[in-house]
């Protein structure tokens, strides 16, 4: 009777294999739409009604989404039929406009890095030159963080 057992390292539990756990997300995605991009615009701050921000996020281009048109969020919609959570509606904007956009505000970063850059490097001198050298890297420290004691 014990000659027909197979080793156990041999036998397999594909039924009782583990998922790792993933915690879920504190605002749901929607499905995504190749000609929209999505944002969470913030409605309410710290409970209190933003309609500054809101109003700002409408004129630069983001429209409310409806609960209807996405229904996999499982969401209740507001008395206006948007999606909103926790003083955040969602909204999208047309993915031409938001690259767009991006490559503005991109532009905008470099422009003041640029000007950044001059206003350091014009006390530069010969004697004790300046280094504005924009470059990061990533390096592992030994040990550093497994545990080991000395």
């Amino acid at each position: 009777m014990a000659d027909d057992r197979k080793p156990r390292d041999l036998t397999s539990r594909e039924s009782e294999k583990h998922q790792p756990y993933v915690p879920s997300a504190a605002l749901p995605e929607p499905i995504a739409d190749p000609h929209f991009a999505y944002r969470w615009v913030a409605t309410h701050v710290m409970g209190a009604l933003d309609p500054m921000n809101a109003s700002k996020r409408f004129r630069d281009g983001w429209e409310p989404v409806k609960a209807a048109d996405h229904p996999e969020l499982h969401l209740p919609a507001t008395k206006d039929g948007n999606v909103e959570i926790g003083g955040l509606m969602l909204c999208r904007m047309p993915k031409a406009r938001a690259e767009a956009r991006r490559s503005y505000y991109d532009e905008q970063a470099v422009a003041q890095m640029t000007s950044v850059d001059n206003n350091y490097l014009k006390q530069n001198d010969a004697r004790m030159p300046l280094f504005s050298d924009r470059k990061s890297e990533v390096r592992s420290v030994g040990d550093f963080g497994k545990g080991n004691s000395r």
